[in-house]
C-alpha cells in the first residue's frame, strides 16, 4: 500500500523548459543594450556553454559570462541580467494543468507528499512558494542537503528517512527516466514517468528486468492510478 509520494519539481509540476530560454534571452538583450559587445545569438550560445559547464543550479552564470567577455566581472551588467531573468521567469511561471487539483486530491486521500530534487534547497523552496505549492509538501529533499544528486540511492534513502516511509510504501513521480525513475527503482521505490516518453533502450531495460512502471502524459492521470 502506497503511503508516501515523492515528486520532482522542474518539468514535473510546472513547465521549466518553456520559460527558461525566454527568460535568458530577455536578460541577455538587456545586457547587450547596456554594453555587452555580443549579438543576441553569440550571447545565448556563450551562456548555454557556461550553463552546460557549471550546471543549471549554479547561480553566477552572468558573472562568468561578463568575465569571459571583458576579462573581469561587470557588476552593472550582471545585476541587469539577473533581475531581468528573474522578473521574466516569475512572470511566465505556470503550473501544468491539474497540478493543484491533483495535489489536493492526494492530500485528501491521506498520502504524505515530498519532493526529491537536484538543486539548492532555498531555490527549490522558492519555486514551490512562488507556485503556491509549498503547503502541500511535508519535506523537500535536495541534492545540496544529501550531498549527492539523483539517481544516487543516498538521496532517495534520505527522503525515505525524513518521511518515515518504507521504500515499498513509496512512489516517485518525475519526468527524467535516468534520474527520477532509475534512481527510485534502484532504491526499491515504485515510479511513475510523467511528461516524457520512454526511449527504446529504456523499454528494453525494463522488459529485460521484468519491471513495470506507469507512463502518463500529464499529472492529472495520477488520480486514476492512486
Amino acid at each position: 500500500m502506497i503511503k508516501a509520494i515523492f515528486f520532482d519539481i522542474d518539468d514535473t509540476l510546472y513547465d521549466t523548459s518553456g520559460f527558461a530560454k525566454l527568460a535568458r534571452k530577455a536578460a541577455l538583450n538587456v545586457m547587450i543594450d547596456a554594453g555587452l559587445p555580443l549579438t543576441s545569438e553569440e550571447a545565448y550560445l556563450l551562456l548555454r556553454e557556461i550553463i552546460d559547464e557549471y550546471g543549471s543550479n549554479y547561480d553566477k552564470h552572468f558573472n562568468v559570462l561578463t568575465k569571459r567577455v571583458f576579462s573581469e566581472e561587470k557588476p552593472l551588467l550582471i545585476a541587469l541580467g539577473m533581475i531581468t531573468y528573474h522578473n521574466v521567469k516569475f512572470a511566465l511561471l505556470r503550473l501544468f494543468p491539474q497540478t493543484t487539483r491533483t495535489l489536493i486530491y492526494l492530500k485528501k486521500q491521506g498520502y504524505n507528499l515530498g519532493v526529491i530534487s537536484n538543486g539548492i534547497t532555498i531555490k527549490q523552496w522558492e519555486k514551490l512558494i512562488r507556485l503556491d505549492l509549498h503547503h502541500f509538501f511535508d519535506h523537500v529533499i535536495t541534492s545540496e542537503e544529501a550531498g549527492v544528486e539523483k539517481p544516487d540511492k543516498r538521496i532517495f534513502e534520505l527522503a525515505l528517512e525524513k518521511m518515515g516511509s518504507k521504500a515499498e510504501e513509496s512512489v516517485m513521480i518525475g519526468n527524467k527516466f535516468n534520474e527520477d525513475i532509475m534512481g527510485a527503482l534502484n532504491s526499491g521505490i515504485s515510479a511513475i514517468l510523467v511528461n516524457s516518453k520512454l526511449e527504446e533502450h529504456d523499454k528494453a531495460y525494463l522488459k529485460k528486468n521484468n519491471i513495470k512502471i506507469d507512463v502518463i502524459s500529464h499529472i492529472g492521470e495520477i488520480m486514476k492510478i492512486l
